[in-house]
């Protein structure tokens, strides 16, 4: 397997999951400062010119993190990475695709990079706000979810690695976090698979 991966984005949750995972993978760093993902080399490989992307084995490219993240977890079912249940596949994608589709792109992305959005001044603080909204609704409801348990669903789960990288952007957008989800954070920073995607 071959992660392409760049170091503070959310490419780092399939990171961690991939190092928790334990199977041999190659990461290549595509640096998005520079542009690297917009030159043809990347383009020909992943047109859609963002990452996280895995190259499978079998010569697919998988792309999307909630996709990447679920073929993980079937791949390597011994490592319980799905939530318990009949329809732990279904349960686990409705909340990731909640930490990826609203608090990510429509939360954490404006809050970030309101300059993507409005070259004016004063609309990119009104684009800001938007995204610091977003962000503190959903803390409230993952702080309601994640409840008294150390991960979302029990035991550590594709989830937790997209929760992770939201939380830990927390410094870019400047919003506190709630008390469980700083202790999710705290907790997820002691792991030696985060330890090793972080370095």
């Amino acid at each position: 397997m071959k992660l392409f991966h760049s170091p503070g984005a959310c490419s780092l949750g399939i990171r961690v999951l991939m190092e928790e995972i334990g199977a041999p993978f190659e990461t290549v760093i595509v640096d998005l400062k520079s542009g690297e993902h917009r030159q043809p080399a990347y383009m020909k490989l992943n047109p859609k010119a963002k990452v996280p992307a895995l190259l499978r084995p079998d010569g697919r490219l998988l792309t999307e993190f909630p996709v990447i993240a679920l073929w993980l977890a079937r791949q390597f079912p011994e490592k319980n990475l799905l939530p318990d249940g009949p329809e732990g596949d279904i349960d686990a994608l409705e909340l990731l695709d909640y930490v990826v589709s609203t608090l990510h792109m429509r939360g954490a992305t404006l809050a970030m990079r309101p300059d993507r959005f409005c070259q004016d001044p004063k609309g990119q603080e009104e684009v800001r706000k938007s995204g610091r909204e977003v962000l503190t609704v959903g803390f409230e409801r993952l702080e309601e979810q994640l409840g008294e348990k150390e991960w979302f669903f029990g035991h550590m789960t594709i989830v937790d690695m997209a929760v992770f990288y939201l939380v830990h952007w927390q410094p870019r957008y400047d919003l506190p976090l709630t008390p469980r989800l700083k202790a999710f954070h705290e907790r997820m920073m002691e792991r030696p698979a985060v330890k090793r995607a972080l370095a």
